[in-house]
């Protein structure tokens, strides 16, 4: 009788079974969880609108039209006649100004000089969200317990990512250089996905409770989480690819598709003087669509696997996956045919941002599914 016993003492009545501890986190102060939920999602949207922002002062040439980097004082923009005249000086002074913008005006110069000004006042304003967000949350004893270091590390990631941005436009401001580096355009789009990425992965693990991922962890899918960490690791790839093409141009020489410019790989590649590979607009463009078709391919695989999950979530979390893949597909394909028009190439980043946030979804949802209800057709 005392090993039937054991054997329904789960589910006894309360007197007799054990009520499993939720963890350290759910032993956090009411509410802790929601808050920090809240202050994150604020970042998460302020990233969001920085990439965009990025984008379009990467596509209207204006990132090097601030030739000092003053993390405090440049958050006033000039105030008078003499300090926009003393601005437009150090910027004529620049490569930029004096071999392609020599016959630039004041006012042409004031329209990119807010473009990154915008974007750098943006950047101030996630750091100072971040410090007075924790800030409070420290002081009132709200952050869950074993969050400290990770909402540490997201300050330590803003800051660097300002460093980096920093490194990247001085790389614009010497010798020959017209441009930024691309290579260094490509480490800072990667740093703001990277900071992305980990604020979507907290803000879905925050939405439920530890008790929740506790159980959900038991009935991870671990092959459908491999795979969705493939794709997630592929479109990480894909981005710092597409950050090459930006950096020189390199969508706007081929504007044909599927071919390039009439053949499979441009036939012009390394007709120039000789440069890295990363920095050849035929190599570039050419790698960049190629590992398009591969991650299309490989994030068919994991849809396939997906839509069979036994968790309705899961499956609908593949199918928006997939849905969104198709769009960029799609856009990515008019912005080389429309040699990288404004509209079309933000459109096309913006699409980026989307289907990262989606797959990673799909990765969480993989390793913490929902449990659901046969009875109510959720499972």
């Amino acid at each position: 009788m005392a090993g039937n016993r054991k054997i329904f003492e789960e589910v006894g009545s309360a007197g007799a079974a054990k009520v499993t501890a939720g963890g350290m986190i759910a032993t956090a102060p009411s509410g802790a969880r929601g808050a920090v939920r809240v202050w994150l999602m604020v970042i998460f949207a302020l990233v969001a609108v920085m990439i965009a922002i990025g984008g379009l002062t990467r596509l209207t040439d204006s990132g090097l039209s601030i030739t000092e980097w003053n993390p405090v004082m440049g958050a006033l923009p000039p105030m008078s006649e003499a300090d926009w005249a003393a601005e437009f000086g150090k910027y004529q002074a620049s490569p930029q100004g004096q071999i392609v913008n020599a016959q630039m005006s004041l006012a042409a110069f004031k329209q990119i000089f807010w473009w990154e000004w915008g974007h750098r006042e943006l950047g101030r304003l996630i750091g100072l969200v971040w410090a007075v967000g924790f800030g409070l949350l420290t002081l009132t004893r709200r952050v869950p317990a074993g969050w400290a270091p990770r909402l540490w590390g997201l300050g330590v990631l803003i800051g660097l990512q300002g460093a980096i941005g920093w490194w990247m436009v001085a790389s614009g401001l010497t010798g020959q250089m017209t441009s930024v580096a691309s290579y260094r355009l490509a480490v800072h789009l990667g740093g703001a996905f990277t900071i992305y990425g980990f604020i979507a992965w907290w803000v879905f693990l925050l939405g439920r409770s530890e008790t929740d991922l506790l159980t959900a962890r038991r009935s991870g899918e671990r092959k459908l989480y491999g795979l969705s960490t493939g794709v997630m690791h592929l479109l990480f790839v894909q981005i710092i690819l597409g950050a090459l093409v930006a950096g020189i141009d390199a969508g706007r020489n081929y504007p044909t598709w599927p071919d390039m410019n009439g053949a499979f790989f441009p036939a012009d590649a390394f007709d120039g003087p000789g440069v890295p590979l990363w920095a050849n607009p035929g190599v570039v463009q050419f790698v960049h669509r190629l590992v398009g078709y591969l991650l299309f391919a490989f994030g068919i695989v994991a849809w396939n696997r997906g839509r069979k999950s036994a968790y309705q979530a899961t499956r609908q979390a593949f199918h928006m996956m997939l849905g969104m893949m198709l769009v960029q597909v799609a856009l990515g394909i008019f912005t080389a045919l429309s040699a990288a028009q404004l509209h079309m190439a933000i459109t096309h980043q913006i699409g980026a941002v989307i289907l990262w946030v989606l797959v990673i979804r799909a990765r969480h949802l993989s390793a913490y599914p929902i449990q659901g209800s046969i009875r109510k057709g959720t499972a």
